[in-house]
């Protein structure tokens, strides 16, 4: 298909704004109109923003599968197109990296094209994303001549019961440690052992008198062994009573190797195709890095041996974006996507229940009323 001029008509939608999102994406050849590909799928609790540059990223994806070297986006979605023409900043941090994948998918095409088209002209696309928004809908093919794919009955739900005791959890408050330099510029900050400014100490403070509104019967407080973990921890442990602080290796934020102290910018800029490989996949590390994956196991392996170590009590764990997202990714079953997706603020604090039986109910994410 050599020379192959397309046409991706995307959109996405959010039941809720954030609620039950998904996206659509059409894939037309340009001359004939005829579908060549079609892509949609559940994006579970997400917003109308996010759901839209999904479906762009999925079109785009599935246009590049299809070896096409010319494209035109078409999209109801003023705010994705604005920005992806370059006419509107990306303010929202939490649709940069979405944008950045998209960019970097642009990247492989000769010629791309965007624009604006009202709903009704965009009736394929929104009736996919629909369609995924029921949640009886799987991606369907790419490479092939599209087809109907039937819809898979859905699952019955499954019924949730309460544990037989509301008194045996281990209860787990995550604390992300106080503002640091490099937090304030919003630049990668992963084994550098950075300070806390004196507004973090501030942060870190507040955050202390959040935990002990919490609980007052504090079991253990943990720490990655990095200083601006360790110092939030012991404002902590402070107002718990005068406990230790122990300090658990695993806790430590991820290596981002070359990428220490960089801007996503600054990132996007000197090395965008790893970039892009990194947004696409958690098995994936920054040059000279850990990937998520890597981050992901030594986590959890601290994670169980808390739970072994205070069964039924109440631990703090202060440590950093990446491990903190990536406990509760999985306290919440969410996809990879879900990185992306949560920004987590210095001194944030969120907090989960966790039964013997393996029951969670997390309570809690990125608490910041304290910080106010």
């Amino acid at each position: 298909m050599s020379g192959l001029r397309v046409i991706i008509e995307a959109d996405g939608g959010s039941r809720g704004n954030p609620g039950p999102a998904g996206y659509g994406a059409v894939v037309r050849d340009a001359g004939s109109g005829e579908v060549l590909a079609e892509r949609f799928a559940s994006l579970g609790v997400a917003t109308n923003n996010v759901a839209e540059y999904s479906g762009l990223i999925a079109g785009l994806q599935a246009a590049a599968e299809l070896n096409a070297e010319r494209v035109a986006v078409k999209m109801d979605s003023k705010l994705v197109i604005e920005q992806m023409s370059g006419r509107w900043q990306i303010k929202n941090a939490g649709l940069r990296p979405l944008a950045a994948e998209a960019a970097a998918l642009v990247g492989k095409f000769a010629e791309v094209a965007f624009e604006w088209i009202p709903r009704e002209r965009n009736k394929a696309a929104d009736a996919l994303a629909n369609r995924a928004m029921d949640g009886a809908a799987e991606t369907s093919p790419v490479a092939a001549p599209a087809e109907k794919v039937a819809a898979p009955p859905a699952e019955k739900p499954k019924s949730w019961a309460p544990p037989a005791s509301l008194t045996d959890a281990t209860r787990i408050i995550l604390v992300r440690h106080g503002e640091t330099p490099l937090t304030s510029q919003g630049r990668y900050s992963g084994r550098g052992d950075v300070p806390l400014t004196d507004e973090g100490e501030a942060q870190a403070m507040a955050a202390a008198g959040r935990v002990a509104g919490i609980s007052r019967d504090i079991a253990a407080v943990l720490s990655s062994p990095l200083s601006r973990c360790t110092r939030t921890a012991q404002l902590i442990a402070d107002e718990a009573g005068g406990l230790p602080v122990t300090v658990m290796d695993d806790l430590i934020e991820c290596d981002f190797g070359a990428w220490e102290a960089k801007t996503f910018a600054e990132v996007q800029e000197q090395w965008p195709d790893e970039m892009s490989a990194w947004l696409a996949s958690t098995s994936v590390a920054p040059p000279g890095g850990e990937s998520f994956q890597a981050v992901a196991k030594r986590v959890r392996g601290a994670l169980a041996t808390v739970l072994s170590a205070y069964p039924g009590k109440v631990v703090v764990l202060v440590s950093h974006v990446s491990p903190i997202k990536l406990i509760l990714r999985d306290a919440l079953a969410a996809g990879d996507a879900f990185l992306h997706r949560l920004f987590l603020d210095a001194a944030g604090v969120s907090t989960m229940d966790v039964w013997p039986d393996g029951n969670i109910a997390v309570r809690s994410v990125n608490e910041t009323a304290h910080l106010r």
